[in-house]
């Protein structure tokens, strides 16, 4: 069963008590990021269990608990400029753009235009002026605004493509998760790639110009 909790504020001590959350930046930004704010009306009194939530579309927003661990692995800064993959609800774009402040930039991507009006919707009601959110594939977009400091997606890919590695500046970091039901974190260095892989999540496949490619 999944922990159920009656604020954000509660959420956000479980996450931390157990680990999950860490760096003072993210506890921050989960602070003034209230879930609640994205999810669907009829869900509202679901916003602070710790488990993905439906959207529609067969689409979620994710786990707080697995926001958490990827944006601790992401590790994002002020004034990052970060690729958001398969945007959806907007929390975690949210969450990014309060982290990487004003000087930093969010370009988001949510390939299901239902979703994406959802996801804009919420979107409109926040003060974030550095956040651009797509409806599209993002495969057709996401060279334009290359290099990224940071690289994150909310779905699986069946294998992380080179042209995506290739947009991260050095010293950059993806944090992916694949269709082996791992979250993957890659650094970019100089002249190659750290790569880390972390099992037990699951994560719907990514759909769009990339299911259709063989690596």
């Amino acid at each position: 069963m999944p922990w159920e909790f009656n604020s954000n504020e509660a959420l956000i001590k479980h996450l931390v008590n157990h680990g999950y959350l860490k760096t003072p930046s993210i506890i921050d930004a989960f602070k003034k990021v209230d879930r609640i704010h994205f999810v669907p009306e009829e869900r509202k009194d679901e916003a602070y269990i710790d488990a993905p939530l439906a959207i529609g579309n067969g689409q979620t927003i994710s786990q707080p608990l697995t926001v958490a661990f990827m944006l601790e692995l992401l590790s994002p800064q002020k004034g990052n400029k970060v690729l958001d993959i398969g945007a959806g609800s907007g929390w975690v774009t949210a969450l990014l753009a309060e982290i990487v402040g004003p000087t930093g930039y969010v370009y988001a991507y949510e390939i299901i235009p239902a979703v994406g009006f959802f996801g804009k919707s919420n979107l409109k009601r926040t003060n974030y002026k550095n956040i651009s959110y797509i409806i599209g594939d993002f495969f057709d977009y996401f060279e334009d605004n290359a290099p990224y400091d940071r690289i994150i997606a909310g779905a699986a890919f069946a294998k992380i493509p080179v042209k995506l590695l290739q947009s991260l500046k050095e010293d950059g970091i993806l944090v992916a998760p694949t269709q082996d039901g791992d979250i993957r974190r890659i650094l970019r260095n100089k002249d190659d790639y750290e790569e880390e892989s972390y099992y037990g999540f699951s994560f719907v496949p990514i759909t769009g110009k990339l299911k259709h490619l063989s690596f």
